[in-house]
Parts: C-alpha cells; structure tokens; sequence
C-alpha cells in the first residue's frame, strides 16, 4: 500500500434534508441508513481503509461532532480528527485537512470524500480511484470523479467534460449546479455531462497551488501551516486561520474556476442519500413498492416510505408516493419527490417552530 496516499472524510453537515430522521444532535452521517449495523461514516472509514494506511484516514468534523466521530471510529489517534471552531462550507475545510496532509507528507496524494454517500459496487469504485491516484501524480492536475448519470436528475450537480480523449482523465469543460428538469434532460442526451460526486484526488502541492491562486485569502490564513502543524500551536493556529476564511464551496472557490480540472468517469453504484426520496431508492421494498420501518400498517399504497421511530402505531392508507415520518415526537407527511419543497418546508418549521425542532 502506498504511504503517500491520504483520504480526508467530511462529516459536519447536519443533513437537513433527511429531517426529522437526520438531526442537528445526530446527523446522517452518525446513522446507520441502509440497515447494515455500520453508520454512513463507519462505512466509508471502512472503504478508505484499502486504498490508503489506516494512519493517514482524517475526519474534519466540527467540534460538535468531535466525540461521535471518536466513538464510531475508534481506531482514529486525536490527530486524524480535524475539529473545525465554525462552519466555513468545503473550502476552508478541505484547506485545513490538506495544509495539515502537507506538513506532514510533502509528497501526499489525497482523496477528499464526503462521509455520507453510498457505494454499492466497491470493486469498481476502486478501479476509478486507482486511475484517479496515479492522475494525482502530476502536482498539476486537479481530479474530481463524475458519475454516468442515469436520469436526468436535478438535486446533483454536473460536469461536462472533453468527450474527444479515450484517456481515463478527461478535461473539464463546465460545472452546473442542480439545473432545472429541461436542463438536466439536454445534459442526459448529450453524452458528455456527468453527475458531480463532490469526491476529488489531487496531490498535495496541486490543491495548495490552487488555493493560493484562486483562494489568496484561505492560502495566507494557512500560511506557516507547517510549522503550527502537529505541535501546541495547532488548536490556535486553526481558530486564528478560521477566523479569516470566508465562508465558500472548494466547488464554487477553485473547482469552476481553473482550468486544470480533470474528471474520471466512473459507474460503481454511488448514492448521496442526501434527501428521503434518494433514501427510498436505495432500500428494499415490498410488493406495493413500499419502504416501511417501525411499527406502521400500510393499505392502499404505493412508492411510499413510512418511518415509524416510536413506541405508538403509525397508521397509512391512501397514498403514492409519499414521506411519512413519525420520529422523535416529530411527524412529518408530504411527497417524498420533491427536495426544494422539503428544504422550504424545513425552512419553515426552523423559522416558525425554532432551532429546538431541528
């Protein structure tokens, strides 16, 4: 196994799209989705363990989160998990993990992850990342992993990509976010847009350059990094570095605005599981095409996915295509499909109810 290769798991979202399942206390990432005794984060710990040392796994989290990640992972040492003091999107984040990389490996090749997407053909995602590393060589080349789209979804971004090479690293043209459903569909017909994976692979001097260029102000908060790094300076290096980051995506910062952006197709079965519609598409389902937990009888539906998480009997007739959830004295009934209206109805109860629903 190389031991210059590194992987950087995010795990400090909150996961407001699957509320009330996912929550402010215990987000999607500390929970065991797909029913296989092992959390979204401990599930992707465990898939990183092949590709790199065990050593060089790091989880950036916030400091809310620090002792769950400690309590799911506890093969980590206190130096592979990155406590972030305040929330500043992907950018700022990835800067800390991979500055951090750097001190300690000038000659790291990192795979940035999310911690709570799901991969259900590993051998194949395994292929795709080992072409990834070895494009990671060049301290030239920033590489991202797109995802052969296979609808014309509008909750994922997009990458439209150089379809003129057979080589496994194809030049990007464009990045689009969540485009509306004519857009989505144009991208599907053309053959050269894929699904954005939000998972990237780039050597350690590759991702400072482009901070430096693209992201002066996050370069100079990290400068000196190597010599604050893995010493009693660190926790105030970092508050001290955070405090003068802007709050941007890695995505929106450096990725849509270089031109050294390379992209390796892949196809291994990847999920967000970002919203309860994407949830139901990944879990077993009845003859009625129904996702069901708990304790709940269901008549007379269809496409539906009823959640019951409490002592008390959830009771469904009458629906397609619907959310039903009943969950830490929450309920929440309404079309699973529609992810913005979700995000606006969470919206709603946070503004309406409070941060004590949430």
């Amino acid at each position: 196994m190389d031991s210059h290769r590194y992987a950087v798991i995010m795990a400090g979202g909150v996961g407001s799209r699957l509320w009330p399942y996912s929550r402010e206390a215990t987000p999607k990432q500390f929970l065991d989705l797909l029913g296989t005794g092992r959390s979204l984060l401990q599930m992707t710990y465990d898939r990183f363990t092949a590709v790199c040392p065990p050593e060089n796994i790091f989880v950036v989290t916030s400091q809310q989160y620090g002792p769950g990640v400690a309590e799911q992972l506890p093969a980590l040492s206190q130096d592979q998990i990155l406590l972030e003091p305040h929330r500043r999107n992907t950018a700022p984040c990835i800067a800390f993990a991979c500055y951090k990389i750097a001190a300690k490996d000038p000659e790291a090749k990192i795979v940035v992850t999310p911690s709570d997407h799901a991969i259900f053909k590993e051998n194949a995602f395994y292929q795709v990342l080992e072409q990834a590393f070895t494009g990671a060589q060049d301290t030239q080349k920033l590489i991202t992993i797109g995802i052969e789209p296979t609808r014309p979804e509008t909750g994922y971004g997009y990458i439209q990509y150089d379809a003129g090479t057979e080589a496994p690293l194809k030049a990007v043209k464009t990045f689009t976010e969540k485009p509306q459903l004519e857009f989505a569909k144009k991208f599907l017909e053309s053959g050269d847009f894929v699904w954005n994976a939000g998972i990237f692979v780039w050597h350690a001097q590759a991702i400072i350059q482009a901070f430096e260029k693209h992201l002066p102000d996050i370069a100079e908060a990290f400068q000196g990094a190597e010599e604050r790094f893995f010493t009693a300076q660190e926790n105030a290096f970092v508050a001290e570095a955070y405090s003068q980051c802007i709050s941007i995506s890695v995505d929106y910062g450096i990725m849509e605005k270089a031109n050294n952006v390379y992209v390796v197709l892949g196809n291994f079965g990847w999920s967000d599981l970002g919203s309860w519609n994407s949830l139901y598409e990944n879990r077993s389902k009845n003859e009625q095409g129904n996702v069901v937990q708990g304790n709940a009888i269901v008549l007379d539906s269809t496409d539906c996915i009823i959640m019951s998480q409490t002592e008390g009997l959830t009771v469904v007739q009458g629906l397609e295509g619907y959310l039903v959830a009943n969950i830490n004295g929450t309920v929440v009934v309404c079309k699973k499909a529609n992810e913005k209206q979700y995000r606006d109805l969470v919206n709603l109860v946070k503004k309406e109810k409070g941060e004590g629903y949430m």
